[in-house]
């Protein structure tokens, strides 16, 4: 049966047009020049008879045609590029690029890698840290570890495991002038924070602790950075389970209190639905949860 077709060649440059509603955005992000952009466009709505963009002096906006056809193409266009990644994977030999936070990368997943390389030694393994939603088309990421309420349109999202929030320190701070042995004693010690939500304040007003100021101490971006200057004896953080676990193991931190909060949100493995057809992906994802003992409520 033969299709009717748009000319193919101008879609990618009206998908971008009409996501930015704006030809010279959707120029650099194609790299080509702004003209490029408009004879393409112009092209397509010669041959579609229609007009796909209302034109002003210095914006565009989409018609009432055009909208809905930007959206119809834009699906189009994802299907194409994950399809054509799957079809193109190499069995051997291939990358994996992962998408995870700083402070999961760094306190869980790169500790344990070689493991996953003793059993894939022919998957080479590439991590991408960023606290922002991954892009897998744009950013060419196959899998993410993604913290938050496993809502991801469009995407697989499984549950990984759940945490509960709790102080460590290091074991130098048992001992000495102020010793920590009840959550009183924190008055004494300086406070370590990451940023995450659930912070001091809400743990020190749940196990009922008065008297500790929840806001100062040592504030860091990074969660990594956060855990390591507890492990440097220079105050207490609020632990998480999974970026804590290997430190309380080896001893490099311990739990000076039973009590703990359970986190708000939790850890999802997230990848295209067609990505899971791709041996590497689907090792990787196999190999997380052989990892994990799920937490949860």
């Amino acid at each position: 049966m033969r299709r009717k077709l748009p000319p193919l060649n101008a879609l990618p440059a009206f998908e971008a047009a009409a996501r930015h509603l704006n030809f010279s955005r959707a120029a650099d992000e194609l790299n080509v020049t702004h003209g490029a952009i408009s004879r393409a466009i112009k092209n397509l709505e010669d041959q579609l008879g229609v007009l796909l963009f209302e034109r002003a002096t210095r914006s565009v906006r989409l018609t009432a045609v055009g909208e809905p056809y930007a959206l119809a193409v834009r699906a189009a266009l994802d299907q194409l590029a994950v399809a054509t990644a799957s079809a193109t994977v190499r069995h051997s030999g291939s990358t994996l690029n992962v998408s995870t936070s700083d402070g999961f990368a760094g306190k869980w997943l790169v500790p344990r890698l070689y493991r996953f390389h003793r059993a894939h030694g022919d998957i080479d393994v590439r991590v991408s840290t960023t606290g922002r939603l991954t892009n897998f088309l744009g950013d060419g990421i196959d899998i993410a570890i993604r913290y938050g309420a496993g809502n991801y349109p469009g995407l697989t999202s499984e549950f990984l495991t759940g945490e509960e929030v709790f102080p460590v320190c290091s074991p130098r701070l048992l001992e000495g002038p102020h010793p920590l042995r009840t959550p009183e004693d924190l008055k004494h010690h300086t406070l370590i924070r990451d940023g995450y939500r659930l912070d001091w304040a809400a743990w020190l007003h749940s196990a009922g602790v008065e008297g500790v100021d929840p806001h100062g101490g040592l504030t860091f971006d990074s969660a990594t950075f956060a855990v390591e200057s507890a492990v440097q004896g220079e105050g207490v953080v609020l632990g998480r389970t999974m970026l804590v676990a290997a430190d309380l193991a080896t001893g490099r931190l311990v739990r000076p209190f039973d009590h703990a909060l359970k986190a708000v949100s939790s850890f999802y493995v997230v990848y295209p639905p067609d990505a899971i057809r791709q041996r590497k992906v689907m090792a990787f994802r196999d190999w997380l949860f052989s990892e994990v003992t799920p937490l949860r409520d």
